[in-house]
């Protein structure tokens, strides 16, 4: 449960470029592992997947 008590301060525009730039960061790494999980997987399933009967 949150205590009601806390108060949060501000952040100040530093603290704001941090948080800003770590999550652009983690928003990369995770598309670079989506794109790599999906590579992986069209190498797995060979190159005649594109060629199969519908």
């Amino acid at each position: 449960m949150m205590d009601p008590k806390v108060e949060y301060r501000p952040l100040t525009p530093e603290e704001e470029a941090r948080r800003r730039k770590r999550s652009v960061a983690i928003a990369l790494a995770l598309g670079a592992m989506v794109l790599l999980f999906f590579v992986l997987t069209i190498a797995k399933l060979g190159p005649q997947i594109m060629s199969r009967p519908l």
